[in-house]
């Protein structure tokens, strides 16, 4: 179907994003910091791998250089760092916003340019812009500005049959989330959730592989909370 462009594809929802657009039939460019996690992502499911930087202008333009054509790219890397407001320093919130949106805004400027009327971009932002989560600082105002990045996206790139759309996790489990869905924590969590349950990384990986799809082909500039119904309202007691 074409090549995707997956970042933060060495593990977690990444991970399983590659694994989704695999299976549909997308030849999987694996995108990490981490060249042995992008390499153990890209290797499994047949594609290529990069070790990229998003944070680093030229890092991505070398990643650019490196591609003849992206028909999906997905921006996934992404971090939180565990501090308050009060807590974090100049260090920790320039770190995040050079993740997070700089590093979107640095993938989709240099790779729309290898993208053909068709191609799609989804852009992972989290439920966290939407209702706020004390205790990880700048992440949710990180995650906001990738939505309203992601509706300027959509507009611009229209005229060129691109479209831009965007997926709000919510309570997910991976690798780096665990420990906070373990035991009576894990349960209370779930306690929350109108559907229940916390959410896998799958459940993530199937909206973005329709985002991404011909079925989507319509949908542009739209931001979908896949969350069990967390930005709706309060589970019923």
């Amino acid at each position: 179907m074409g090549t995707a462009v997956v970042t933060g594809a060495g593990q977690g929802l990444g991970r399983a994003i590659s694994k989704r657009l695999a299976a549909d039939g997308h030849h999987i460019v694996a995108v990490d910091l981490n060249p042995e996690s992008a390499a153990a992502t890209g290797d499994m499911l047949g594609g290529q791998w990069r070790q990229c930087d998003v944070s680093d202008p030229e890092s991505v333009a070398a990643l650019a250089a490196s591609l003849d054509r992206v028909d999906v790219l997905v921006n996934n890397a992404g971090i939180w760092i565990f501090a308050g407001m009060d807590d974090m320093t100049p260090e920790d919130v320039r770190r995040v916003l050079e993740v997070n949106v700089m590093g979107v805004f640095y993938c989709t400027q240099a790779l729309a340019p290898l993208m053909v009327p068709g191609a799609a971009i989804v852009n992972l932002s989290s439920n966290a812009a939407y209702s706020n989560s004390p205790g990880v600082g700048i992440y949710p105002a990180s995650k906001a500005a990738v939505e309203s990045f992601t509706k300027q996206s959509a507009l611009e790139l229209a005229r060129r049959g691109i479209r831009a759309n965007a997926v709000g996790p919510g309570m997910i489990q991976t690798e780096g989330t665990q420990v906070n869905y373990e035991g009576e924590l894990g349960r209370r969590r779930a306690k929350a959730v109108p559907l229940g349950r916390n959410g896998q990384p799958d459940d993530i990986a199937d909206v973005v592989g329709f985002l991404a799809s011909h079925d989507a082909r319509y949908v542009t500039g739209q931001v979908i909370y896949v969350d069990g119904g967390l930005s709706a309202g309060r589970a019923a007691l």
